[in-house]
């Protein structure tokens, strides 16, 4: 039985139908059992009476609360005044001590009645009806116990979104009920020390599931279970501190949690905290502390850490320049889809490092990561499609490319699909259009965009004629250099 929730909020599914409590066998359908409910609660159903059995002595007999004992939900447990605070609200006294209750040293039982903590475990010890003092319905016996009973009840809510029964924004009502009992057994736990429940509540809390959003809970979650060396809630909160979501931002912190977790081999906490010591962010910098936490993560086949180590390899940082080690790095990380690593194999193959030289496999890599979005692959592959290199020359798929990738920003990408227009290759001519493009790419600072503009300027082609314009742009071409746009300004300044 799964213990944990998916870093990204594992999908969850229930269907309709009520299912057996024991079994999980649908009932509802012609050739399905009868499903006939708990005598005493009558809140779970069982295919037979071997299921009831097996059930009960499993963990309801702990949840079993006879239907003449039950009290109703309470709407507000704590009856938390509205001008307290989320740091400490102020509540009822606990029936047990009769101190006044807070957020942070109560707890929840099956039944919704509030005491401390602390109360509840002290009932604990005494092996003398461990009961509710308010209703006597059953105490949890204990926070493995009571983690155990809530996982499995979310976990039949897990499969059935995940089989696409449900969804976890409309969820049908036996699967809420099922979602609402993992909520409060997982916080009857927490409240307990689990650090496991603690985890996976904060995971609820940071995508919303059964629970309102809230990134801030999520982190005060996360924190508890790292403190008590939770990996998984180490590498959460290390990201949460990267990020500043629900704590403020700081660099110093979350490379401190991410170490942590690393130190655990997280290979993700590995990689990110490689990246941090590259960077020099929150950790003093250091490329071997870099290289050496990425190779941990790559060891353990974290294809974001292969990739960013072969980085490493290629530019010979730290570690000796390795052209064909770079390449096998980029490969294994381009077999997991990582956009970045296929452009660069892609480049790899072009230019002959590291591997045979290949323009058709070169293609093959470009088109992956371009249709991953990645503008640099984007504007690799329209120049072999515009050259007919490695691809059959095809000025359409030239100018979609070129397109894309000037629409993300990409300066070159601008010139070219300008360019395109002002020859009306790939696409319908437009003076206007190859002018709106080399505006684009000129306010980027590329010169050449810069030189066709002040032409452009110059004899009015799709702009109109300022001879202003002209020496603006020429000018801005010259001061980087450009050998044309000094030449044509001087002539310019001459007349």
């Amino acid at each position: 039985m799964p213990t944990t929730v998916d870093k990204k909020g594992t999908k969850i599914s229930i269907s309709n139908r009520r299912v057996c409590s024991h079994c999980s066998t649908p009932g509802g359908s012609e050739n399905a059992p009868k499903l006939s409910a708990c005598s005493r609660c009558g809140l779970v159903v069982y295919c037979s009476r071997d299921c009831q059995r097996a059930h009960w002595k499993a963990n309801h007999r702990q949840f079993c609360i006879a239907k003449a004992d039950r009290v109703p939900q309470q709407l507000n447990p704590l009856g938390a005044r509205k001008d307290a605070t989320n740091d400490e609200i102020l509540t009822e006294k606990c029936p047990i001590c009769l101190d006044l209750l807070s957020k942070e040293s109560s707890t929840t039982l099956p039944c919704a009645h509030v005491f401390h903590s602390g109360c509840v475990a002290e009932l604990q010890k005494f092996g003398v009806q461990q009961v509710c003092p308010l209703c006597r319905a059953v105490l949890p016996t204990g926070p493995e116990k009571v983690f155990e009973e809530a996982t499995r009840r979310f976990v039949v809510v897990l499969r059935l979104v995940e089989r696409g029964y449900a969804s976890w924004s409309t969820l049908p009502a036996l699967a809420q009920h099922e979602l609402n009992a993992a909520l409060t057994g997982w916080r009857a736990a927490a409240d307990q020390g689990s650090e496991q429940a603690q985890f996976n509540l904060g995971i609820m809390y940071e995508y919303g599931r059964g629970v309102v959003q809230s990134s801030t809970e999520a982190a005060r979650l996360y924190n508890k279970a790292a403190d008590q060396g939770n990996a998984d809630a180490q590498y959460n909160l290390g990201l949460f501190f990267y990020q500043g979501r629900g704590v403020a931002q700081n660099d110093v912190k979350a490379a401190r949690w991410y170490k942590k977790a690393a130190e655990q081999g997280f290979a993700q906490a590995q990689c990110n905290l490689g990246s941090m010591y590259e960077q020099g962010r929150g950790v003093t910098q250091s490329d071997t502390e870099a290289a050496r936490w990425l190779k941990k993560a790559a060891d353990q086949g974290h294809a974001p850490a292969r990739f960013n180590l072969g980085l490493l390899f290629l530019v010979g940082k730290v570690v000796p320049r390795n052209d064909v080690e770079a390449v096998r790095l980029f490969k294994l990380a381009a077999d997991k889809g990582i956009k970045e690593a296929q452009f660069h194999l892609g480049d790899m193959l072009l230019a002959g490092r590291g591997v045979a030289q290949n323009d058709v496999e070169a293609v093959q890599w470009y088109k992956q990561s371009a249709g991953q979005g990645f503008v640099e692959a984007q504007h690799k592959l329209a120049v072999m499609y515009h050259r007919g290199r490695g691809v059959a020359k095809n000025y359409a798929n030239a100018a979609r490319w070129f397109k894309q990738a000037a629409d993300q920003g990409h300066a070159e990408a601008q010139f070219n699909i300008g360019i395109l227009f002002y020859e009306g290759h790939g696409v319908t001519q437009s003076d206007e259009e190859a002018a709106k493009w080399m505006k684009r790419a000129s306010e980027q600072g590329f010169p050449e965009a810069q030189f066709n503009m002040g032409m452009m300027f110059l004899s009015g082609l799709g702009v109109l004629e300022s001879y202003e314009k002209a020496v603006f742009w020429f000018r801005k071409a010259a001061d980087q250099g450009y050998a044309s746009a000094k030449a044509k300004l001087r002539t310019l300044l001459a007349d």
